[in-house]
C-alpha cells in the first residue's frame, strides 16, 4: 500500500505518483563501480548472445516479449503510477513497445544480411557488405514513455545481437526495474539485459564506461553532456533530444480534422513528448475556424488521475516552472490566451492552454515547452508557414494538413519525421526510422535503419578472376597512363555510355 512520500533514505530514490504525491516504490542509487561492474557482465554476455545468430536469439527474444505481455496490465499500472498518464495511454505505450519488439525481432535477419554491391569499374571483384553486432550498448532512457522510448534502443540493439544496460529516469526506475526481471528470467543467457538505477552520477558513469555505444534520450544540454562523456573514449552516441515541433494548416485543410489532431499532439501525455505538437501555423483563410475549434477541443480535455482522465498531471516538478515561464513570457509580451493560462496551474497540474498573437521574441515560440501549450500563428500562406516552421534550431517531428500540394511541403519541412493529415502516427510505424537535426540529435532508432544503428558495418572485396593487367602491381606496363586515360574519357566523358545509361535509367535498369 502506497504511503506519503518522505525524506529519501541514502542510497535510496523514490518514485512518486504526480498525481497523488505518493511513493509508489524506491530503487537503489546505484554506484559508477556498480555500472562499471554490470557492463562487464554485459560484456561476457554479449560474446555469447552473438554467437546465437538471428535464429537463436529470435527464438529468445520472443520468450522475453511474451513474459513481458504476460504482466502488461502490471507494466501500465507502473507507467500510469509513476509518469502520471491515464492509464489507456499507459497500456498503448505497453502495446507500441511491444509492437517494436516483435518488429526488431521478425526484421533484424533481413535487414542486416550479407548484401552484395556492385564492384564498379573493379568488374572482376566481388563485394559485400555485411553488418556485426557493437558487443554492448547503454541506453539512457526518459520519464515521459518509460517503456516505449527506450524501447526503440534496447529492443533494436538486443534484435541486432548486443547486450545492454539501461538507465532509466530516476523519476520512473521501476517499469524499467520489472522488465529487467523479466528479461532475466525469460532469456537463458544471464545478463544480456541489465537495469541500472541512479541519479545523474549513475547515467554519467554509463556513459563514460565501456560500452561500444551510448543511446541517450533527453534534453539537449544533457545530450551534450553524455556525449562529452563519451568522448573520452571515442564511444559513438545516439542523441535523441527536444523538439520544438510544427504544426501546417493549409488553406484547403480538413479544419475541423486539423483542429481535433493539433489539441492530440500538444496535449497528449501533457504535452510531454519530444514530438509534441508546440507550434501551429494555420492559413489565414481557415485561421478563425481553426481557432474556434481547437479552444472546443482543448475545453473538452479531462485532466486528473482517474481512469476517465485524457491528460495527468506533470511529471516532473520542475517543468511546471518552466511551462509557467514560457506563457507568463508570452503574454507579457502581448500574448492571448483563450483558454488555460498560468493562472490555472495548480500543482503540478497544468490545463490544456491555447495562445494566440504569439510573436516570434516569445520563449513559448523559440523554446521546448514540453507541456499542454499550443501557441497558434496566423500565416499568409503555406510558403510563410514553411519559412516560420524552419526557423527553428530543432528539427525533429512535423505535420502539415491539407489536400493540395501537401507531400511537397511535407517533404520541405526541416525535420526528420513529418505527418500528413495526422500526427506523431510516424513514431508508431515500425519500418520508419525515428529521429532529428539539429539540436534534436542525430542517428535514428526504429525501422531497418534502427537495427543498422547498433552494428559495425564491414566491407570485403575478394577477386573472382584475375585481369590481364594487374592493377594491384606495380608492375604495370609502360601503355598504362595511355590506356587509363582514354577509359576515362570513355567512360566518363559523355558520348554513347551516357546514352546507354539515359535509356537504361528510363526503364529502371540503371
Amino acid at each position: 500500500m502506497a504511503t506519503q512520500a518522505t525524506i529519501e533514505p541514502v542510497g535510496l530514490i523514490q518514485s512518486i505518483d504526480p498525481n497523488t504525491r505518493e511513493v509508489v516504490g524506491e530503487v537503489p542509487d546505484q554506484t559508477p563501480a556498480e555500472v562499471n561492474a554490470a557492463i562487464a557482465r554485459a560484456r561476457v554476455a554479449s560474446r555469447r548472445w552473438a554467437a546465437l545468430g538471428f535464429e537463436g536469439r529470435a527464438d529468445e527474444l520472443i520468450r522475453f516479449r511474451r513474459g513481458l505481455a504476460n504482466i502488461a496490465e502490471e507494466l501500465a499500472e507502473l507507467i500510469h503510477r509513476e509518469n502520471g498518464k491515464p492509464r489507456v495511454d499507459a497500456i498503448s505505450e505497453v502495446m507500441l513497445s511491444l509492437s517494436h519488439l516483435d518488429h526488431a525481432i521478425s526484421r533484424a535477419e533481413h535487414a542486416l544480411a550479407t548484401r552484395k554491391v556492385s564492384s564498379g569499374v573493379m568488374a572482376n571483384f566481388r563485394s559485400t557488405i555485411s553488418y556485426h553486432p557493437l558487443g554492448v550498448i547503454g541506453v539512457i532512457g526518459p520519464w515521459n514513455y518509460p517503456m516505449f522510448t527506450p524501447f526503440g534502443s534496447v529492443a533494436y540493439a538486443l534484435a541486432a545481437g548486443n547486450a545492454v544496460v539501461f538507465k532509466p529516469s530516476e523519476l520512473t526506475p521501476l517499469v524499467a526495474k520489472r522488465i529487467g526481471e523479466v528479461a532475466a528470467s525469460a532469456m537463458r543467457i544471464p545478463d544480456v539485459l541489465q537495469v541500472v538505477t541512479g541519479l545523474g552520477a549513475t547515467g554519467a558513469a554509463l556513459a563514460s564506461g565501456a560500452v561500444d555505444k551510448i543511446a541517450f534520450t533527453g534534453s539537449a544540454a544533457t545530450g551534450r553532456r553524455v556525449m562529452k562523456a563519451a568522448a573520452e573514449r571515442l564511444t559513438p552516441v545516439l542523441l535523441e533530444l527536444g523538439g520544438k515541433d510544427a504544426l501546417i494548416v493549409a488553406p484547403d485543410a480538413d479544419v475541423d480534422k486539423a483542429a481535433e489532431a493539433a489539441v492530440f499532439g500538444a496535449m497528449t501525455n501533457a504535452g510531454q513528448a519530444c514530438v509534441s505538437v508546440e507550434r501551429a501555423y494555420v492559413s489565414e483563410r481557415v485561421y478563425d475556424r481553426f481557432v474556434d475549434k481547437v479552444v472546443s477541443e482543448a475545453n473538452a480535455v479531462r485532466v486528473g488521475g482517474g481512469d476517465d482522465a485524457n491528460m495527468g498531471a506533470i511529471t516532473m516538478d520542475k517543468q511546471v516552472d518552466i511551462i509557467r515561464e514560457h506563457i507568463e513570457d508570452a503574454v507579457k509580451k502581448g500574448a492571448k490566451v483563450l483558454t488555460g493560462g498560468a493562472d490555472a496551474i495548480k500543482g503540478n497540474v497544468v490545463k490544456p492552454t491555447v495562445l494566440v498573437d504569439v510573436t516570434t521574441d516569445m520563449l513559448i515560440l523559440t523554446e521546448e515547452t514540453f507541456g499542454p501549450v499550443l501557441p497558434i500563428v496566423k500565416v499568409r500562406d503555406t510558403e510563410e508557414a514553411l519559412r516560420l516552421a524552419n526557423d527553428s534550431q530543432y528539427g525533429l517531428g512535423s505535420s502539415v494538413f491539407g489536400k493540395r500540394g501537401v507531400r511537397d511541403i511535407a517533404e520541405r519541412i526541416d525535420s526528420g519525421m513529418t505527418a500528413i493529415n495526422t500526427v506523431i502516427a510516424f513514431s508508431a510505424v515500425p519500418n520508419l526510422p525515428f529521429g532529428g537535426v539539429r539540436e534534436s540529435g542525430f542517428g535514428r532508432i526504429h525501422g531497418d535503419e534502427g537495427l543498422r544503428e547498433f552494428t559495425r558495418t564491414k566491407a570485403i572485396t575478394e577477386e573472382r578472376f584475375p585481369l590481364p593487367v594487374n592493377m594491384m602491381s606495380f608492375k604495370l606496363p609502360d601503355t598504362m597512363y595511355d590506356q587509363l586515360k582514354g577509359m576515362i574519357k570513355q567512360l566518363y566523358g559523355g558520348g554513347v555510355v551516357d546514352t546507354a545509361r539515359s535509356a537504361a535509367r528510363k526503364i529502371k535498369f540503371w
